[in-house]
């Protein structure tokens, strides 16, 4: 039980902004004989969440857009919003990938709607983790 709890930790942490990896623990507890069943949805579950917490802290941010410390410029954010326009709302399937944290933060100061954003990051990251869980089978045989 403390196993899939520090994963479903290391799975929240990884979706935030602060640096962290999951996919180590993951394939360690996989390699330990955990179920990899479990592992996906705690795994899937923690990492939704922190990516929940991300897209809180870009609509935070986009309630801020006038103050200097802003991270974006205004020409910045008007790049942003184009490609954002260009590429839709199915960039959010690509949040699993190096990078996915800035997809997910600028959905939120984008005000993405929530429902949707979910539905889309909640796919991206289970499928994932049973793309890492089938990998992680076919090297420990497991």
């Amino acid at each position: 039980m403390i196993a899939f709890a520090g994963l479903f930790v290391a799975a929240f942490l990884a979706a935030t902004p602060v640096p962290f990896q999951s996919e180590l623990v993951f394939l360690g507890l996989q390699a330990a004989g955990s179920g990899a069943l479990w592992l996906v949805v705690v795994a899937s579950v923690g990492n939704t969440l922190g990516s929940c917490v991300t897209y809180a802290l870009g609509r935070w941010l986009a309630d801020r857009r006038d103050h200097r410390w802003f991270p974006l410029t205004p020409s910045q954010l008007i790049r942003a919003e184009g490609w954002w326009s260009r590429w839709g709302i199915w960039l959010l399937l690509l949040s699993w990938a190096p990078g996915g944290d800035v997809i997910v933060g600028l959905s939120g100061v984008l005000r993405v709607p929530f429902p949707l954003f979910l539905l889309l990051v909640a796919i991206a990251k289970t499928g994932r983790y049973i793309t890492l869980a089938w990998l992680g089978a076919a090297a420990f045989g497991v």
